[in-house]
């Protein structure tokens, strides 16, 4: 559950934070990452980004009984559930009991082709229909750049 953050600065005091239940993360963000709120990781590749989204996601399933989204733009499902079973964790069994679900969209930027306007809508619609089928508390787009990579038009 969301947690205070009491600090020296009263408007601080009301900010809710989702625990990530990853061992020292909590300590130094007091309390964990802003709840209802979006959290922008930055790094290069092989930092470990995918790896804090990911764990964030399982600790919120197992330990708070948070279900979470993994929307992926550059890993397939598959993959992402090889790559975790190495660390330890059974993500197909989470798959299983509606605490996490993945999804996978392919941007190939040689096959887009910018014709005037677009939006997100249909992004939109794929990551509410994720966030219902589960009831998901915890949302993940790994990683935001690689949507927005495919398209070259500045609007």
């Amino acid at each position: 559950m969301a947690k205070l953050n009491k600090s020296a600065n009263p408007a601080l005091e009301l900010l809710q934070k989702s625990p990530t239940g990853i061992k020292g993360l909590d300590e130094i963000t007091g309390g964990g990452l802003p709840a209802g709120r979006p959290t922008l990781v930055c790094g290069g590749t092989g930092c470990g980004k995918t790896l804090l989204a990911m764990e964030f996601l399982v600790r919120g399933a197992t330990q708070y009984d948070e279900p979470g989204v993994f929307l992926s733009f550059e890993e397939k499902s598959d993959e992402l559930i090889t790559n975790f079973s190495s660390l330890g964790f059974d993500l197909n069994d989470l798959i299983a009991q509606q605490k996490l679900a993945l999804d996978y969209v392919h941007i190939e930027k040689s096959e887009i082709e910018e014709t005037g306007e677009y939006d997100l809508e249909g992004l939109f619609i794929r990551i509410g229909y994720a966030i219902a089928s589960i009831g998901a508390k915890r949302v993940v787009l790994d990683t935001i750049e690689t949507l927005f990579s495919g398209f070259s038009k500045e609007t």
